[in-house]
């Protein structure tokens, strides 16, 4: 059985995007995968933030997991934070990464472009990624686009520290790509994110997801409702394409080739598709968010099996790199030594 890690950072409440790019996958994965889950609040610092709202986006990004199917019987959900042998490990990793490859990483030049001080943890952001992955030696990792590039550093990590210390402690995980890849936000353009405010939330409203639907983007080609469209670069055909059933598709793709509807019609179907599928998601969520004491309790589980699993990993490492044992380092600070 493969052993499976992925990570999402607590942006707060879960979104369509995350859903249908990567915790619908993750709920699949359940049945026939050794898998293990977690919010990495760690690399949620490596950009600004608000700490007074780190918590509580904690819980809610949990809540929205367990809501939609995972399941800490079959699998281990935790917080990053909980478990410290990530950070223990992501320095031990850093001394066998060349600087240059993580200065070529895409979203390293992306997003200190945005800043006008860069941060160290901005530029070590995939050694830690790495390290999340490694630390439970896991061999599958599902991850969409915009972390492939992450992905194969890890796997060069993996071979570099491997070679450098004459073991094959570390496997070279591989991806697992979900059907929906990349989710674009309603703005028909940048990918679906909550700092860019182009989001529909799992949790929201049926009148609220209507509303936010309403003015998404959609062909531009598509001026009235008499102009016919190219569906394939429709934002709202990728989504049905993700919520709709296979004879609705068809039906969505031709009314919009044929302009025999507008827009609003388009979109008024997926609404109602979209407001059903999450609807088991949003009652299982209103159980978890009256019993917050077990939503952390699960959390506190998930952490406890995987600090296992962590701890002997690092004892290896520690070992094969050489590090004094504790016992030694204790001895050296007793009085009688």
């Amino acid at each position: 059985m493969h052993r499976v890690f992925s990570g999402i950072q607590p942006s707060g409440e879960l979104h369509v995007g995350n859903y249908l790019g990567a915790v619908r996958n993750w709920v699949a994965l359940q049945a026939d995968h050794e898998c293990i889950y977690s919010i990495v609040d760690l690399h949620a610092i490596t950009q600004s933030y608000e700490p007074r709202e780190l918590t509580p986006r904690t819980f809610e990004m949990a809540v929205g997991l367990l809501a939609a199917g995972i399941e800490p019987e079959r699998a281990a959900l935790f917080v990053q934070s909980h478990v410290p042998e990530h950070t223990e490990l992501a320095w031990a990793l850093g001394s066998v990464t060349p600087l240059g490859e993580l200065e070529r990483m895409t979203q390293f030049k992306d997003k200190s472009a945005r800043e006008e001080t860069v941060p160290a943890a901005l530029l070590n952001y995939p050694i830690l990624m790495a390290a999340d992955i490694l630390l439970y030696q896991a061999d599958r990792v599902p991850v969409g686009d915009d972390q492939l590039q992450h992905l194969e550093l890890a796997r060069e990590i993996a071979r570099r520290w491997n070679a450098r210390y004459g073991v094959e402690l570390f496997p070279e995980p591989q991806p697992i790509l979900s059907q929906a890849r990349r989710i674009v936000g309603l703005d028909g353009k940048a990918k679906m994110s909550k700092s860019l405010g182009n989001t529909i939330g799992v949790l929201e409203a049926p009148a609220t997801i209507w509303e936010k639907l309403k003015p998404a983007m959609t062909d531009p080609a598509r001026k009235t409702k008499k102009d016919p469209g190219t569906p394939e670069i429709c934002n709202i055909y990728a989504l049905h394409q993700q919520l709709s059933t296979p004879a609705q598709v068809e039906h969505v793709a031709h009314m919009c080739r044929t302009a025999g509807w507008g827009c609003l019609e388009c979109k008024r179907l997926l609404a109602d598709n979209m407001i059903a599928a999450l609807a088991p998601i949003r009652e299982r969520a209103t159980e978890l968010q009256a019993r917050p004491a077990r939503v952390r309790e699960l959390l506190a589980e998930g952490a406890a099996r995987c600090r296992r699993i962590a701890a002997a990993t690092m004892a290896s490492v520690r070992e094969i790199m050489g590090f004094a044992p504790a016992e030694a380092a204790a001895a050296a600070r007793s009085p009688s030594a």
